[in-house]
């Protein structure tokens, strides 16, 4: 089984026939929403839209650790993120899909970590290529059979939100080495890491980063909309293909 993680603009997987969903309950609270099953051209997939139904939960907000732990308990062979992010790099122009290779955490204040517990020892994950590089290989070989343009590679900045930066801010992490900003990879990669399942992110850049192209002033925010919409079309054709790939063991 596939699963999908649905960010800013993906609010329902629209190429996906629908069977049934099914509400999990994890011990550490509820996830985002419930999770609905059902086949891309006939091949199993879970999506999960990580701010909710209507799209009502901040980044700092979602429980990401419910989240992820509710996926494993569903044995998927991988979980593709889709997340929406600012171009930071002058190449990743809006519109531009990426698979981002790295990550650098910037937030604060979310429960980061399975392995927080007093009576437990401590436990240190590997966390020096943070995206399986199984699944990023899948999904640059979905988007090449879908004829879908993805860049390789990139260092995403995890930042708390749910506003965006200041152009200063945005030069720091360009500074940092940062080449994308979003409100949502971390800590759920680090987390997937932690239970040992196969995850990467799918990254739409929604805008030009504050300071940056035509953002030099403002972010026009009704622009982004436009642009996600048109950008999911192309995300869920990879899906799409991907879903064919995970499928085949011959190709895995």
């Amino acid at each position: 089984m596939l699963a999908i993680i649905g960010g800013s603009g993906m609010t329902q997987l629209s190429c996906l026939k629908i069977s049934h969903r099914r509400v999990i309950r994890t011990p550490y609270g509820e996830p985002s929403g419930p999770f609905t099953f059902g086949t891309v051209n006939g091949h199993d997939i879970v999506f999960l839209a990580r701010h909710g139904h209507g799209h009502t939960i901040p980044p700092h907000r979602i429980n990401y650790r419910a989240n992820i732990w509710a996926l494993r308990s569903l044995s998927p062979e991988h979980i593709v993120a889709v997340a929406a992010v600012g171009g930071i790099r002058e190449d990743l122009t809006p519109g531009t899909l990426i698979i981002p290779g790295q990550v650098i955490d910037y937030t604060y204040g979310r429960d980061f970590t399975y392995f927080d517990s007093s009576e437990d020892p401590v436990t240190h994950i590997d966390f020096t290529d943070p995206y399986s590089s199984v699944t990023r290989m899948q999904l640059f070989r979905a988007a090449r059979l879908a004829d879908e343009a993805v860049m390789d590679s990139g260092v995403y900045a995890a930042v708390q939100g749910p506003r965006l930066e200041t152009a200063a801010e945005i030069n720091r992490l360009e500074r940092d080495g940062c080449d994308m900003v979003g409100m949502t990879g971390m800590p759920e990669a680090a987390l997937a890491r932690e239970l040992g399942l196969n995850y990467a992110t799918l990254a739409v850049v929604a805008n030009y980063a504050a300071g940056r192209g035509t953002n030099v002033a403002a972010i026009p925010l009704k622009e982004i909309y436009v642009v996600l919409e048109k950008a999911m079309v192309r995300v869920r054709n990879i899906i799409e293909h991907l879903a064919k790939c995970y499928d085949d063991k011959t190709n895995t």
